[in-house]
């Protein structure tokens, strides 16, 4: 039985990437490793994105996508704006079923959030 999944994101600079999910998507810090920090685990409500540093791995930093389910987009978009995340897709109504906005961290990771919907509108 699968119980639970986490993003990982390759980040350049990791002080930098913390403090961005931390400040404008309201991510609280829930375990660090390393000595410097190399790998962070960040969650919000039931969430979980944890961030590598780019010279831990081969994967190239910035190439990462994820998308989180919620409740209550609007309420969502309207709070990620005022904390000044860098909001690339506004909210909209897609033929797929969801309406959904997307945000870019400081590598280029993207984040879609969104929820159902009954089809395009806006």
């Amino acid at each position: 039985m699968l119980t639970g999944a986490a993003t990982v994101f390759t980040v350049r600079d990791m002080p930098k990437s913390v403090e961005h999910y931390c400040s404008a998507l309201g991510f609280v810090v829930t375990f660090q490793y390393g000595n410097p920090i190399f790998y962070t685990c960040l969650c919000r409500d039931e969430v979980a994105l944890h961030l590598l540093s780019a010279q831990q791995t081969k994967r190239l930093p910035g190439n990462g996508a994820v998308c989180v389910f919620v409740k209550d987009m609007e309420s969502l978009h309207a709070e990620l704006t005022a904390r000044g995340a860098k909001i690339v897709k506004p909210p909209q109504n897609y033929d797929y079923g969801m309406r959904d906005f997307d945000v870019i961290g400081p590598d280029g990771n993207q984040i879609t959030f969104g929820m159902g919907s009954s089809g395009p509108r806006d």
